[in-house]
């Protein structure tokens, strides 16, 4: 006679653990509609602020013509980047796409700053300041507290979370 064999347990993929997670920690309607509008642009107002940080200007950088594209926000990116192509690669592909998108609105308004409009580190600041604020006063929303640490997952992971619902919407594996 054949011994019953107990149940395979499905292993979780890291993201799928910071996903479930996050779900778990944050299930608050009004907390998650400040997640959707201030997790992004707190994401904008930080890559603002370390796209301003001032990069050393050498000489072969500028011969190449790379001291236009080369800064610190060149290194953030593609730190996050790789780390969220570690978590997911197609969810990776979709916060690249919105860097994209912020990158050309931080240059924006670079050019504004430049015709005598309000510093990027000002506008970034205030931007990073505000939906940081208001991701905090989201998670006293929740009935669970929240730990630092699971907040700073909510910041570090945020933005492939909320891409995993538009790809589980449109049913589309990541």
């Amino acid at each position: 006679m054949k011994k019953k064999q107990p149940p395979v347990q499905e292993v979780k993929r890291p993201v799928d653990q910071y996903f479930e997670n996050l779900n778990v920690n944050f299930q608050n309607p009004t907390n998650r509609i400040f997640q959707i509008i201030f997790l992004p642009l707190f994401f904008f107002g930080l890559m603002g602020l370390i796209w301003m940080i001032p990069f050393p200007q050498f000489d072969f950088l500028v011969k190449l013509g790379w001291h236009t594209f080369l800064n610190w926000g060149s290194f953030f990116i593609a730190m996050l980047i790789y780390y969220y192509l570690k978590l997911s690669p197609t969810l990776s592909y979709a916060v690249l796409l919105c860097i994209g998108i912020m990158s050309y609105f931080i240059v924006q308004l670079e050019y504004i700053e430049r015709d005598g409009g309000p510093s990027v580190l000002l506008v970034s600041g205030v931007i990073t300041a505000v939906s940081l604020a208001a991701l905090w006063w989201g998670k006293s929303k929740e009935n669970k507290a929240i730990s630092l640490g699971e907040f700073w997952t909510l910041i570090s992971v945020g933005p492939i979370w909320l891409w995993h619902f538009v790809f589980r919407k449109v049913k589309l594996k990541y």
